[in-house]
C-alpha cells in the first residue's frame, strides 16, 4: 500500500511513517508539508504535484489544505483518508463532494477505543433519557481547535437519540440553571496531553462517568492505516470507524 501523507513533518505525520514502517504492507512514498528544513526517508515537497504514485493520501495536517488534497485526489482517482480536525461546513461539503468520485474516510478519532466510547456514550444517552449529559475533553496546549473533533463526534452520537438537545460551550457568569436538554462541552488544554474524553451523565443522587485515555499518539497512526487499508478497496463514498468496525465482523 503506497501511502501519500499529508503533514508527513508534524507530530502525526512522524507517527504514521513510523508506524508503516513498521507494518509489512504500508509504505509512505511522498510526504507533503510546507516545514522547510525537515528530512525524512522518503521525499518531502511543498507542492503536492510532485507525488508519484500512491494507493492512498492520509492527511494529519490542518483543514485549510482540504481544497488542495480533494482536488488532487478527484484528478488522480485517490482514495482519502482525512484524519485532520476541525474542518468548517464548507469544508465538509467538499468532503461529501469528492465521496460522490473517490472513497473519503473521514473520523474525529482513529482509536478504536473511542470508538466504543462512543458506542458507549450512545446507549447510556439512551437507557438514562433523565440524566444530564457533559462532555469534558483534554489536550496538549499545541492543539488549535477546541472543542475537539472527537467531542464533536461523541455529541453527534448523543444526539441520534436525543435530537432536541442543544450544546453549549463551556459556562461563563450568571447563566441560571440547567435545562434538561442542554449537553455542556469543556475543552481543557496544557502539557503533553495526548488526548482525555470524558462523558458524563448525572442523575438525582448518583453519577455515571465513562472515560477514554489515549496514552500515545500511536494509537491514531494505526486507526489511520488501518481506514487506508479499508479505503482503498471500497467504492465511492463517505465512511468513517462505524464502516471499519462492520468490516472487522
Amino acid at each position: 500500500m503506497r501511502i501519500l501523507l499529508s503533514g508527513a513533518t508534524g507530530a502525526m505525520g512522524k507517527m504514521v511513517a513510523a508506524q508503516a514502517k513498521a507494518a509489512e504492507d504500508a509504505e509512505i512514498v511522498f510526504g507533503w508539508t510546507e516545514a522547510t528544513g525537515e528530512t525524512a526517508a522518503f521525499p518531502l515537497s511543498a507542492n503536492i504535484e510532485d507525488a508519484p504514485a500512491a494507493d492512498v493520501l492520509i492527511d494529519f495536517s490542518l483543514h485549510t489544505t482540504l481544497p488542495t488534497l480533494v482536488a488532487y485526489a478527484r484528478a488522480h482517482h485517490l482514495p482519502m483518508v482525512i484524519a485532520t480536525t476541525g474542518h468548517t461546513p464548507e469544508e465538509l461539503a467538499l468532503m461529501d463532494q469528492a465521496a460522490e468520485e473517490v472513497p473519503v474516510f473521514h473520523s474525529g478519532n482513529f482509536s478504536l477505543g473511542v470508538h466504543v466510547l462512543k458506542l458507549l456514550a450512545r446507549s447510556a444517552a439512551a437507557a438514562l433519557p433523565d440524566f444530564d449529559i457533559e462532555i469534558i475533553e483534554a489536550h496538549h496546549h499545541r492543539k488549535v481547535d477546541a472543542p475537539s473533533g472527537t467531542a464533536k463526534m461523541l455529541v453527534s452520537a448523543i444526539q441520534d437519540v436525543r435530537p432536541d438537545t442543544t450544546v453549549i460551550g463551556g459556562r461563563d457568569g450568571h447563566v441560571g440553571a440547567r435545562p434538561a436538554d442542554e449537553i455542556g462541552v469543556h475543552a481543557v488544554r496544557g502539557g503533553s496531553i495526548v488526548g482525555e474524553h470524558t462523558v458524563l451523565l448525572a442523575g438525582l443522587d448518583e453519577m455515571i462517568e465513562i472515560k477514554h485515555t489515549a496514552l500515545s499518539r500511536a494509537i491514531f497512526a494505526k486507526g489511520a492505516l488501518a481506514a487506508a487499508r479499508f479505503v482503498t478497496s471500497a467504492a465511492p463514498g463517505l465512511y468513517d470507524m462505524d464502516d471499519l468496525f462492520l468490516n472487522d465482523k
